[in-house]
């Protein structure tokens, strides 16, 4: 059996102990060492190297997931892996479930096309911005969106101008003639030929994609659906999904009995009736709406982000793709997988009891505040004892900052991001910005660089309480 030793700090070693004893069954052995410095966290490749002696009799060691420094000198040092942990030692049986089943989230089955609803509005130069953005967040066809009664005169000179970036285009109007100068322009796709317009189809090379003559006209659809495959023509075909409350149950049913009637059929899903026109918070309902598409086999979506409430759309479509796509192709159920589609709350948001923390608490011997999250509410302890509160306001009089600007500004954001924490469920800690997902993506850090001020520190007037710098220094 594998034997791992895990380096951690005086804090920290209980409860990692508790976590590691808590694996059943035990897939390793293991030993828990506490290197003499009190903040796991501040744990740097240079201080292990200095503080502990090869040779390890072990077959791996992991390091805290905030530990910096360069890991593959360490292992080359130790001979044998050293490795990063997770940021939060609570999370290490998932950790290991995680390496033991990976999840291939770099691939997906679905084509996203990202859809401009004003381009007749926009100039040329607008639209390729607009373009650019949309691929930047995961789109693979940008989809021009043609208005009634609007002249789109330069519909072929947009279409050229993305055609010459290398994007896909897809050309989007109920308009027989647009239709037609978007394909003669070099559009890669048709939205949307009814049977009473596939002649446009045997006119350009652009795919056409088929709907019926009304949303629920499934007769029609099939009907054009019939003669493109006798044709042996590529298409796509979309049964129109309806907002709720107008008929959004009866027109998954008419998805699930296209895909009966024709199981090979390269199918299209326009999601925008229910993420723009549903005032939820987007990214659940892409999930659902990619978890129906995984189990449909559905090839394509058509998504838009106009209301303000849905600008990540195009982002929460390419996490949804490809973590429903893992979860149908592994046959496990879509969580444990990735969390950036929980951006409003976490799933394990408090890993640390009130119980935990007091004990933690009991061993401090420094003035610096340390600030936790459980599900009673925040913690702030220093050397002066712990205080439990459940907002910022409420701890702010017995923290006896009044004098200290500098601390007291860093104090007050922190607080602020831990009460907000609190209310929503989300996972928070100190020096660390809250995980919004794909929502507000982070920045990804540099672990083999020495960790720079927190964003709340760093602001902070004044340089850092002494006690503070002799923990980094350690």
């Amino acid at each position: 059996m594998e034997h791992i030793v895990f380096l951690t700090g005086r804090l920290a070693l209980p409860s990692l102990e508790r976590v590691l004893a808590g694996l059943q069954p035990p897939p390793f052995t293991w030993e828990a060492r506490e290197i003499g410095v009190q903040v796991a966290a501040l744990m740097t490749a240079d201080l292990i190297r200095r503080r502990v002696a090869p040779p390890v009799q072990a077959d791996r060691i992991i390091v805290p997931g905030r530990c910096r420094g360069d890991l593959a000198a360490l292992s080359q040092h130790y001979g044998l892996p050293v490795e990063r942990g997770p940021e939060e030692l609570k999370d290490l049986p998932q950790f290991f479930k995680r390496a033991a089943q990976p999840a291939m989230l770099n691939e997906h089955a679905v084509t996203i096309f990202a859809e401009i609803v004003d381009a007749p509005r926009l100039t040329v130069e607008a639209i390729v911005d607009r373009a650019r953005l949309f691929v930047a967040e995961g789109a693979d066809v940008i989809d021009l969106g043609c208005l009634p009664d609007t002249p789109f005169g330069h519909l072929a000179e947009a279409v050229q101008a993305l055609k010459a970036l290398g994007l896909k285009v897809s050309v989007d109007s109920m308009d027989s003639g647009e239709l037609l100068r978007g394909g003669r322009a070099g559009a890669d796709y048709l939205l949307s030929l009814t049977p009473d317009t596939l002649w446009l189809a045997d006119e350009v090379a652009a795919t056409p994609v088929l709907i019926g003559r009304t949303p629920d006209d499934e007769a029609s659809l099939h009907k054009a659906v019939e003669a493109l495959l006798r044709r042996g023509r590529p298409f796509l075909a979309d049964a129109i999904l309806d907002p709720i409350p107008f008929g959004f149950t009866a027109s998954i049913v008419r998805y699930q009995r296209l895909r009966e009637l024709f199981p090979e059929l390269a199918i299209m899903m326009g999601v925008g009736n229910l993420t723009e026109l549903t005032e939820a918070d987007t990214s659940g309902i892409n999930a659902l709406l990619f978890g129906i598409c995984a189990e449909l086999g559905v090839s394509a979506v058509l998504t838009t982000q106009v209301s303000p409430h849905a600008r990540r759309a195009v982002r929460e479509a390419d996490w949804a793709r490809r973590i429903m796509h893992a979860a149908q192709r592994q046959q496990v159920l879509p969580k444990g997988l990735s969390s950036q589609l929980a951006t409003v709350h976490a799933r394990h948001p408090f890993p640390d009891t009130p119980e935990e923390i007091t004990e933690t608490a009991a061993q401090v011997r420094d003035p610096n505040f340390r600030v936790q999250v459980s599900a009673q509410g925040l913690h702030v302890y220093n050397r002066d004892g712990l205080r439990l509160g459940q907002g910022a306001f409420e701890l702010w009089p017995r923290l006896g900052l009044e004098h200290d600007a500098g601390h007291a500004f860093y104090m007050g954001v922190e607080l602020a991001h831990a009460e907000i924490a609190w209310r929503l469920g989300k996972r928070y800690v100190q020096d660390q910005p809250l995980d919004w997902g794909c929502a507000d993506p982070r920045a990804a850090q540099d672990l083999a660089a020495w960790c720079a001020p927190g964003t709340t520190r760093s602001a902070a007037a004044g340089p850092a309480p002494a006690a503070e710098k002799k923990l980094a220094d350690e």
